[in-house]
């Protein structure tokens, strides 16, 4: 299998290029402008989303940074970060059905509870398996005897009122509070993503959809294989398929500044190499090392058995690489086929993801329906009783998946934080939204906790060495010698 995925000693060079810092590509005269050049990258994404309180700054012990230019309030927005690229996990679609690039909620309140309810009297709520969960892919027409008979759920509803519910038959009272966008097919006619609005589709399509979709008009070398990869991602990890989104994206990007520069018809010549590195740069700000270093080791596997952990973890990689390939290869881009590429992919979504989450607007409807005056509550838990009762817990289930942000990527790790990822009520798709803890002052570093910081000294330092450092906050100095 590994020399398989042996990477061609002409393309080691152009990997190497790839995988290595800016700033050690230049020469030590022009240390300063590689740096410079980074900090510009990441100053244009900082006035892109309007947070204009922070900059990126490298510091010569431990990197870059995120620092405040400005005062922050305790509870006050520092920063909302767009994603770079991210994915709903496979077994949260049964769920949520959500716009497949911004990940807010679509469709209508109605037509979440009743996907809700009819896969979970089918038996599969929270336990999708491949993509046969989307939406549109659902025979709303089940027969009722079957419906019954696979449902172990004593509160199960109707089938006819699931039906209703879901194709838009059916109100419930007060739904009009909690207005939906309706959701938009694929325009690759894959019947698996779904979208909010036409510039989401668009935008989704040409920065890495369009290689990734299984429908007729995708563009990818082979749906077959790319079928094989999905499957092969859904049993195995879903961080495969974030792996394959930045591979695509940055395959996209490149032919874009190709076309670019053709029509330019600019005079200076531009190498392959450049104008890849360049389609890179979104994602060589993350700090990376290869997966199958840096997974945390699980605890049922024994430390005597890690060399052989590790190797099945690479074998993994390398395999779901080869359908990959053999999906969306593109000969230009050759480099980024290489197991070191796809192994440093991995690690770097494992060292610097942030979880996707996004509040659920059902959890919000029976919540409003639980706070209205007394007569009108009575009133409306009338209709909404039965279907609450069959939703049972799983009635407040977020949109969860796992996400890549530049600029949230760039925040060190504190114990004693002064910044959190929080979302606000407001706060209603897919962005990572950093909150400051307490007051901020000009030029402090904005840190957040990789780790619950609650834990005890030695738990903390064990879980800071899956990321590859020992933490020296004040908390962890004060707690080390105590």
């Amino acid at each position: 299998m590994d020399s398989v995925c042996k990477t061609s000693e002409n393309l080691a060079d152009e990997v190497a290029a790839l995988l290595a810092p800016l700033p050690s590509l230049q020469v030590q005269a022009t240390l300063f402008l590689s740096i410079s050049l980074s900090l510009e990258y990441f100053k244009q994404l900082i006035t892109n989303r309007g947070c204009s309180g922070i900059e990126v700054k490298h510091n010569g012990i431990i990197g870059k940074g995120v620092y405040a230019n400005s005062e922050f309030e305790e509870d006050e927005l520092i920063l909302k970060d767009q994603i770079l690229v991210g994915i709903q996990h496979s077994s949260n679609k049964v769920d949520c059905l959500v716009c497949s690039f911004c990940f807010r909620f679509i469709g209508s309140i109605e037509k979440q509870i009743g996907r809700k309810v009819y896969f979970k009297n089918m038996g599969l709520s929270g336990c999708c398996e491949g993509d046969s969960s989307d939406d549109e892919c659902i025979k709303y027409n089940v027969d009722e005897e079957q419906f019954g008979e696979s449902s172990s759920n004593h509160n199960s509803l109707p089938q006819e009122v699931v039906s209703s519910l879901m194709n838009g038959e059916m109100a419930l009272p007060h739904t009009d509070k909690f207005p939906l966008p309706s959701p938009l097919a694929c325009p690759g006619g894959c019947q698996e993503a779904f979208y909010c609005s036409e510039s989401c589709a668009k935008a989704d399509w040409e920065s890495s959809h369009s290689l990734l979709c299984t429908g007729e008009r995708s563009e990818s070398k082979s749906r077959e294989a790319l079928g094989e990869f999905v499957k092969h991602a859904n049993e195995t990890n879903n961080i495969f398929l974030l792996a394959a989104k930045a591979i695509a994206f940055t395959i996209l990007r490149y032919r874009k500044l190709k076309a670019e520069h053709v029509n330019k018809q600019a005079k200076q010549s531009v190498t392959k190499q450049s104008l890849l590195l360049e389609a890179w740069k979104p994602v060589s700000v993350g700090f990376k090392r290869r997966w199958w270093d840096c997974i945390a080791l699980p605890d049922d596997v024994d430390p005597s058995d890690e060399g052989a952990f590790r190797m099945q973890i690479k074998d993994l990689a390398c395999t779901s690489l080869e359908l990959l390939k053999t999906s969306i290869f593109d000969k230009e881009c050759e480099a980024l086929f290489s197991l070191d590429i796809y192994g440093n992919i991995i690690g770097m979504f494992e060292l610097n993801n942030l979880d996707l989450v996004v509040a659920s607007p059902v959890e919000d409807y029976f919540l409003y329906i639980d706070d209205l005056p007394d007569a009108e509550k009575e009133e409306a838990e009338e209709i909404t009783r039965p279907f609450l009762d069959a939703l049972g817990d799983e009635y407040s289930d977020c949109c969860q998946g796992t996400a890549f942000f530049p600029l949230q990527s760039c925040m060190n790790h504190s114990c004693c934080p002064n910044a959190k990822a929080f979302k606000r009520e407001e706060d209603r798709d897919g962005q990572a939204v950093i909150i400051a803890l307490r007051r901020i002052s000009k030029n402090e570093e904005v840190t957040i906790s990789y780790i619950d910081e609650e834990l005890p000294y030695k738990e903390r330092q064990a879980l800071l060495a899956d990321y590859g450092f020992s933490c020296n906050c004040p908390k962890c100095l004060h707690d080390s010698s105590a």
